[in-house]
C-alpha cells in the first residue's frame, strides 16, 4: 500500500528529566533527544511541559533574566533545526505582550513556526500557575506537514473545553506535553481524564509526561497514545527516561499506531518505593551533594532509608552512624550492624553519652531539683543531630532525615534533633506503610536500583515492637495509639479531611480521635520547620496542606449542622447587573 507523506507522522515522546532553572542543560537534552530521534526516523519530538526551564519553576520563573535564558535557547534550538532533521515540540516560558505564558513551541526548519499557550492554569493541590503565568486563549490547531495537530497542555485536556474547540477547528490528533506528578494511583486517573476526552471527540491522543525528581514532587513518566476508539496505543515505562518514537498512520480519517511498544505498570507498594529512591536520588544529584549520611538505630524508618539511599546512591556515596547512649539495646545495635553489613555501607559507632552528660552539666543549675521528662529525653536526640550535622559540615555529605508521615502528623519527633536533615525520603509513609515497604524491599527491588538483592533489612528490626530508646522499656505504644489505629485515624484526617463525627461513626473511640486531631493542630509548627520529603499520598505535609500554625479551630465532634437557609432573605448579587 503507498502511503502520501501526510498520512504517516512518525513521534517521538521525549520522556526525560529535566532540571529546574538548568536552561544550558536542559537545552543539551533537547539535542541529545533530537539526535535519538533522527536515528530512529522521527517527524517530530515531544517534549514534557516547560522542559526548558524545567517543572515547576515556581517563582523563579518571574525572573527577567530567567525568562529570558529560556527563550534565548529556544532560539538556538529553532535556528539548529534549519539543517533538517526532526522538528520540535517544546515546553517554555514564553512573555508575550507583558504577559508570561505557559507555552509550547514548535521549531522547524530554523524558526519558531508556532506558539500555544496553555489555558487551565491548576491552582489547587501541589499547583499554584495562576500566581506566576497568565492564560493563553483557547487554541487552534497547528498545521505540521499536512497534518493538523492539536497541543493542549496538561490541564488543558482536564476538562472538556478546550479539547472540544481543538476539534471543532480541524484538530487531527492531540499531542499533550505534561508535567504531572506522581501520587498513588495517579497513573489511573491521567488515563480516565485521557479516555473522557477522546470519547468525547474521537481524537487519537499521545500524553507526554516528565519523570524525575523536583524537591517534594516525583514524576514518574508513563507516556502512553490513546486511538480515537480509547485503545490503548503505546505505553511508556515508569520513574524512567525514554526517547521512544511512535508511527502513526492514517486509515480511515483517524490515525492509527503500529506496534506501539507496551511497558508494564508498577503500582501500590512497589510504585510507592520506586518513587522515593528516584525522589532522593534526584535530590542528591540536582543539588550537588557528594552522598548521605544516615543516623541508623537499629529501627525500621532508619532501615527502609538506609536501604532507599543506598539503592538510589550505591553504597559507597552512603554512610550510616549509630550514636548510642544508655537506653540503646544490644539489639538495637546488632540489628543496625547487621542492615549496615547487607547494605554494604561505611558504618561507625559514636557514642554520645560525653555530650549528653555534657548538656545536663551545663543545665543543672537552671534544672535544680527539678525531675527528669521529656527535656532531657529531646537532649538525646538533639546530640545525635548535632553530631549528624557536624559530620555533613566536615565531608559535605547531605543528611538524610528519617521521621515517618505518623510522626510528622503528631509531633513525635525532636525539632533538632531527629529532626534535623536535609531531605526525608519517608515523609508522606505512614509507619503501617513504612513495615510494608520494608518487607516489600527484602523481595524485590525497582529496575535501575544500585542496592543489593535479598534482604537488606534484617527480619528483627521489621518485628520487634517500635521504641525511641530514650529512656528505659521505652515503646512507642506508650504514647501513642497502636499504629494500624493511628494511620487510620490520620487517613481520614489529613487525606480526606473528615469531620471526626464521621470518624467516630466508622468505630473509631471518640476520645482516640479527639486527642489524635489535637496532636495533628498542634504539630503544625514543627512540620513547617521539617525538611522536604517525597510526596506519594494524596496529600502530602508541605506544598498540600497549608494549615495557620496559629490556629485555635478544634472540631467538637458533634455531628454537623446542616445550613439553615431561612436565613437567606437576600437574593445573590450579580455584578454584571449593577450599573455605575
Amino acid at each position: 500500500m503507498n502511503i502520501r507523506p501526510a498520512d504517516r507522522l512518525a513521534i517521538a515522546c521525549a520522556q526525560l528529566n529535566p532540571t529546574v532553572g538548568d536552561v544550558a542543560g536542559n537545552g543539551e537534552k533537547v539535542r541529545r533527544a533530537r539526535d535519538e530521534a533522527a536515528r530512529q526516523g522521527a517527524d517530530i519530538v515531544v517534549f514534557p511541559e516547560l522542559f526548558i526551564a524545567g517543572y515547576p519553576p515556581e517563582d523563579l520563573v518571574l525572573k527577567p533574566a530567567f525568562q529570558a535564558a529560556c527563550r534565548a535557547e529556544i532560539e538556538k534550538l529553532a535556528r539548529e533545526t534549519a539543517a533538517g532533521g526532526p522538528a520540535l515540540l517544546v515546553g517554555t516560558p514564553w512573555l508575550d505582550d507583558g504577559k508570561l505564558y505557559n507555552a509550547v513551541a514548535l521549531l522547524e526548519a530554523g524558526r519558531i513556526a508556532a506558539l500555544r499557550f496553555k489555558v487551565d492554569l491548576p491552582n489547587y493541590g501541589v499547583f499554584d500557575e495562576k500566581r506566576v503565568f497568565a492564560a493563553g486563549p483557547l487554541p487552534g490547531p497547528i498545521n505540521f506537514k499536512g497534518v493538523r495537530l492539536g497541543v493542549p497542555v496538561c490541564e488543558d485536556i482536564w476538562g472538556a473545553d478546550i479539547v472540544e474547540c481543538l476539534a471543532e477547528t480541524g484538530a487531527e490528533i492531540l499531542l499533550v506535553p505534561n508535567g504531572s506528578p506522581y501520587w498513588r494511583q495517579k497513573s489511573d486517573v491521567r488515563l480516565n481524564i485521557a479516555v473522557a476526552r477522546v470519547t468525547e471527540q474521537g481524537l487519537p491522543m499521545v500524553y507526554v509526561n516528565q519523570v524525575g525528581g523536583q524537591d517534594e514532587l516525583i514524576f514518574d513518566g508513563v507516556s502512553f497514545g490513546l486511538h480515537a476508539d480509547c485503545s490503548l496505543a503505546f505505553q511508556l515505562g515508569a520513574f524512567e527516561e525514554a526517547i521512544v518514537t511512535t508511527q502513526w498512520v492514517r486509515h480511515g480519517g483517524t490515525w492509527i499506531c503500529e506496534n506501539g511498544p507496551m511497558v508494564g505498570a508498577i503500582e501500590d507498594d512497589t510504585a510507592d518505593y520506586a518513587a522515593c529512591v528516584l525522589g532522593l536520588r534526584d535530590y542528591v544529584n540536582k543539588n550537588g551533594f557528594p552522598g548521605v549520611v544516615i543516623g541508623l538505630s537499629g529501627g525500621i524508618d532508619s532501615a527502609l532509608v538506609a536501604a532507599m539511599a543506598v539503592d538510589a546512591l550505591g553504597p559507597d556515596r552512603v554512610r550510616c552512624v549509630m550514636l548510642p547512649y544508655r537506653y540503646t539495646s544490644q539489639e538495637s545495635l546488632s540489628d543496625a550492624a547487621a542492615c549496615a553489613k547487607a547494605l554494604g555501607v561505611r558504618y561507625e559507632i559514636l557514642p554520645i553519652a560525653s555530650a549528653v552528660e555534657g548538656f545536663l552539666a551545663a543545665l543543672k543549675p537552671a534544672f535544680d531539683k527539678l525531675p527528669s521528662d521529656v527535656t532531657e529525653e529531646n537532649l538525646q536526640a538533639r546530640a545525635r543531630g548535632t553530631i549528624l550535622m557536624a559530620i555533613s559540615n566536615k565531608f559535605n555529605l547531605m543528611v538524610v532525615t528519617t521521621g515517618n508521615k505518623s510522626e510528622m502528623s503528631v509531633g513525635y519527633a525532636t525539632l533538632y534533633g531527629d529532626m534535623n536533615g536535609g531531605f526525608n525520603p519517608v515523609k508522606d509513609l505512614y509507619k503501617t506503610e513504612v513495615f510494608r515497604l520494608s518487607r516489600l524491599r527484602n523481595s524485590w527491588k525497582p529496575d535501575g536500583a544500585l542496592g543489593p538483592d535479598g534482604l537488606v533489612i534484617p527480619d528483627n528490626i521489621i518485628t520487634r515492637p517500635p521504641t525511641a530508646e530514650l529512656r528505659e522499656n521505652q515503646k512507642d505504644e506508650d504514647s501513642l495509639p497502636p499504629y494500624h489505629v493511628l494511620d487510620a485515624i490520620l487517613e481520614r484526617l489529613v487525606e480526606r479531611e473528615e469531620p471526626i463525627s464521621t470518624i467516630i461513626g466508622d468505630g473509631f473511640d471518640r476520645a482516640t480521635v479527639v486527642r489524635v486531631e489535637r496532636l495533628l493542630h498542634i504539630a503544625e509548627y514543627k512540620r513547617r520547620q521539617a525538611a522536604p520529603g517525597v510526596k506519594v499520598t494524596l496529600k502530602n505535609f508541605g506544598r498540600d496542606r497549608r494549615y495557620p500554625i496559629t490556629n485555635r479551630f478544634r472540631d467538637s465532634g458533634e455531628p454537623l449542622l446542616k445550613p439553615d437557609t431561612s436565613l437567606l432573605t437576600g437574593q445573590p448579587v450579580k455584578t454584571e447587573a449593577i450599573d455605575f
